[in-house]
């Protein structure tokens, strides 16, 4: 009797990392929830989930697809790892251990390739902002995303200002009957400090003028080298962030795995 119980009081399941781990993908599941949320209402704002099949209408990326794709992700892993920390649930924990180790793995695989092809990265990274910069008119979200992007690298066009060009609305042909024709958007243009209110038409007509003088009104820069020059600039604090990332992961792999290993004891104890 003694030697049953004490074989029963060596197998339990430790409540530190069964509350810890509840507490881990709690966090993870409600941050999933708003990321959804914000994706919806950004979808219903503009009337797409009246009409689904507008969803593939945009020529350009969507950037409420990112929400939703990361809030689906992470409310699944978070209802999974919640779930089954709380009801030690060896089949749900099983699956957040996985799907995670899978999106590591995936994101490992990722940041190999993005070091081994630099180049091929660059000629992805020049197609997505020209093919953005043809749809900046087509979407809200997409032109904020834009203008964001810009402003922020003091940068205009994938190249330079005349990328533009392949939009419908800023290019310089003569059949062009835009106001915007041979102009910029405005957040191209190089910031007064003395200007409260931004001007959206300080770039209407900037690139009829001659390159040297365009310099005093727009960034000629282009984001792709901008982006680069950031990236180079910050490169510990971008490693530094994918590192936590990395070891959150691989924690919470290691605290659902040692929740397994300790209900599968308890259960063989019985």
């Amino acid at each position: 009797m003694s030697r049953k119980h004490q074989h029963y009081r060596g197998a339990e399941v430790s409540c530190w990392v069964k509350y810890v781990l509840f507490g881990f993908n709690i966090i993870f599941w409600l941050l999933g929830a708003a990321f959804l949320a914000v994706g919806l209402w950004a979808w219903a704002e503009k009337g797409v989930l009246a009409n689904l099949s507008s969803i593939t209408d945009l020529g350009g990326f969507d950037p409420v697809w990112l929400f939703m794709v990361v809030g689906t992700v992470m409310f699944v892993l978070g209802f999974a790892g919640c779930i089954g920390a709380l009801r030690e649930n060896t089949v749900l924990l099983k699956f957040f251990s996985v799907f995670l180790g899978l999106i590591f793995f995936l994101e490992l695989t990722a940041g190999i390739l993005a070091l081994v092809f630099k180049d091929w990265i660059k000629d992805q990274l020049n197609f997505f902002i020209n093919n953005n910069v043809k749809a900046y008119r087509d979407d809200i979200d997409l032109q904020n995303l834009i203008d964001f992007a810009q402003n922020y690298w003091s940068c205009c066009g994938a190249h330079g200002p005349n990328d533009w060009n392949l939009n419908m609305y800023f290019n310089c042909t003569d059949n062009n009957p835009s106001r915007e024709r041979c102009g910029v958007p405005f957040s191209c243009c190089i910031k007064d400090p003395a200007e409260d209110v931004i001007n959206t038409q300080c770039g209407y007509d900037v690139r009829l003028k001659a390159e040297s003088d365009q310099l005093k009104f727009i960034n000629t820069k282009g984001c792709v080298g901008q982006f680069e020059k950031w990236l180079q600039e910050n490169l510990i604090v971008v490693a530094g962030v994918f590192v936590c990332v990395a070891l959150l992961q691989i924690f919470g792999i290691c605290l659902a795995q040692n929740l397994v290993s300790d209900v599968g004891a308890v259960r063989a104890s019985w």
